[in-house]
């Protein structure tokens, strides 16, 4: 029963995200006549100069990108994926159409697809599955590169066929627009999918460790990690206390530390993605 409960939360979640895409691609961006970006850039073009409906194109856009990735991304992703695929084609063809379309300005166009389609892309990367297309080569550069976002490679990918559109349409606005587009479209996945978990990681170094960290803990409810430390110049010990916490309890832990030892040497980060008691639990 768990398996098929997955199945479907992956399905309607595909779903909602094809639905903000197809919103984003069709409804905004067709309108306000600027190049997209990916597979969808690309349809749009073929939309444009020979009439082929943006849902089609992208099927069989996708096939030889496919068959090229299927044995770097796995069988089960690639199913997801093919599946995905055909649902976002089919809302865009066959859904979008049916909404009204914006016809204001280009710049609240461009601002609304790229938030649109940004969600929708994150939301379905989040399931593990994709659109198909430019999705396989960011998920294929992202098995390669794991250490860049998934929102600095979409943009990366992205500004070859914003250029190329921005060209053949002889739109030097439009590739503008197509920029503000592919920008935003990758903070707004980069923050649904890192943003909703991000947090401070706090590294306190002190003399009085669990004395910090028990004002940690009575201050906001937040545990800490002691590591043993040497001071470099003198080789005195001391003691880390390391807290991972969210952005509003960050101040507290920095005052609870000075409260406890002024001297105290404190090191804020950010950190992207806090897995564990108190933040996502890191099942999929």
């Amino acid at each position: 029963m768990t398996k098929y409960r997955k199945i479907g939360a992956d399905v309607a979640m595909e779903i909602l995200g094809g639905m903000l895409i197809a919103l984003g691609v069709y409804n905004f961006a067709l309108e306000a006549d600027f190049p997209m970006t990916g597979f969808s850039g690309i349809s749009l073009l073929l939309y444009r100069f020979l009439g082929v409906p943006i849902g089609l194109s992208t099927v069989l856009l996708n096939v030889p990108v496919a068959i090229l990735c299927f044995r770097l991304l796995g069988r089960g992703f690639f199913f997801r994926s093919i599946r995905c695929m055909v649902l976002s084609s089919l809302l865009i063809d066959y859904v979008a159409p049916l909404l009204p379309h914006y016809e204001g300005n280009r710049l609240l166009a461009a601002i609304c697809t790229g938030v649109l389609a940004g969600l929708g892309y994150a939301l379905i990367y989040l399931r593990s599955s994709s659109t198909g297309g430019t999705d396989f080569i960011i998920m294929a550069a992202k098995k390669k590169w794991p250490h860049v976002t998934l929102g600095k490679i979409t943009f990366i990918t992205d500004v070859t066929v914003v250029l190329l559109g921005g060209l053949l349409m002889g739109d030097v606005d439009g590739v503008i627009y197509g920029m503000i587009v592919s920008y935003i479209m990758a903070i707004a996945v980069d923050r649904v999918m890192y943003g909703v978990d991000a947090g401070k990681l706090a590294l306190v170094v002190t003399r009085k460790g669990q004395q910090v960290a028990d004002a940690i803990e009575t201050c906001c409810g937040r545990g800490s990690t002691l590591l043993q430390g040497q001071g470099g110049f003198l080789g005195e010990e001391k003691k880390v206390v390391m807290c991972a916490c969210n952005n509003k309890q960050m101040h507290l832990v920095r005052q609870a530390a000075k409260g406890v030892d002024p001297q105290a040497f404190i090191i804020i980060l950010e950190s992207n993605e806090v897995l564990g008691e108190g933040f996502k639990t890191g099942a999929a």
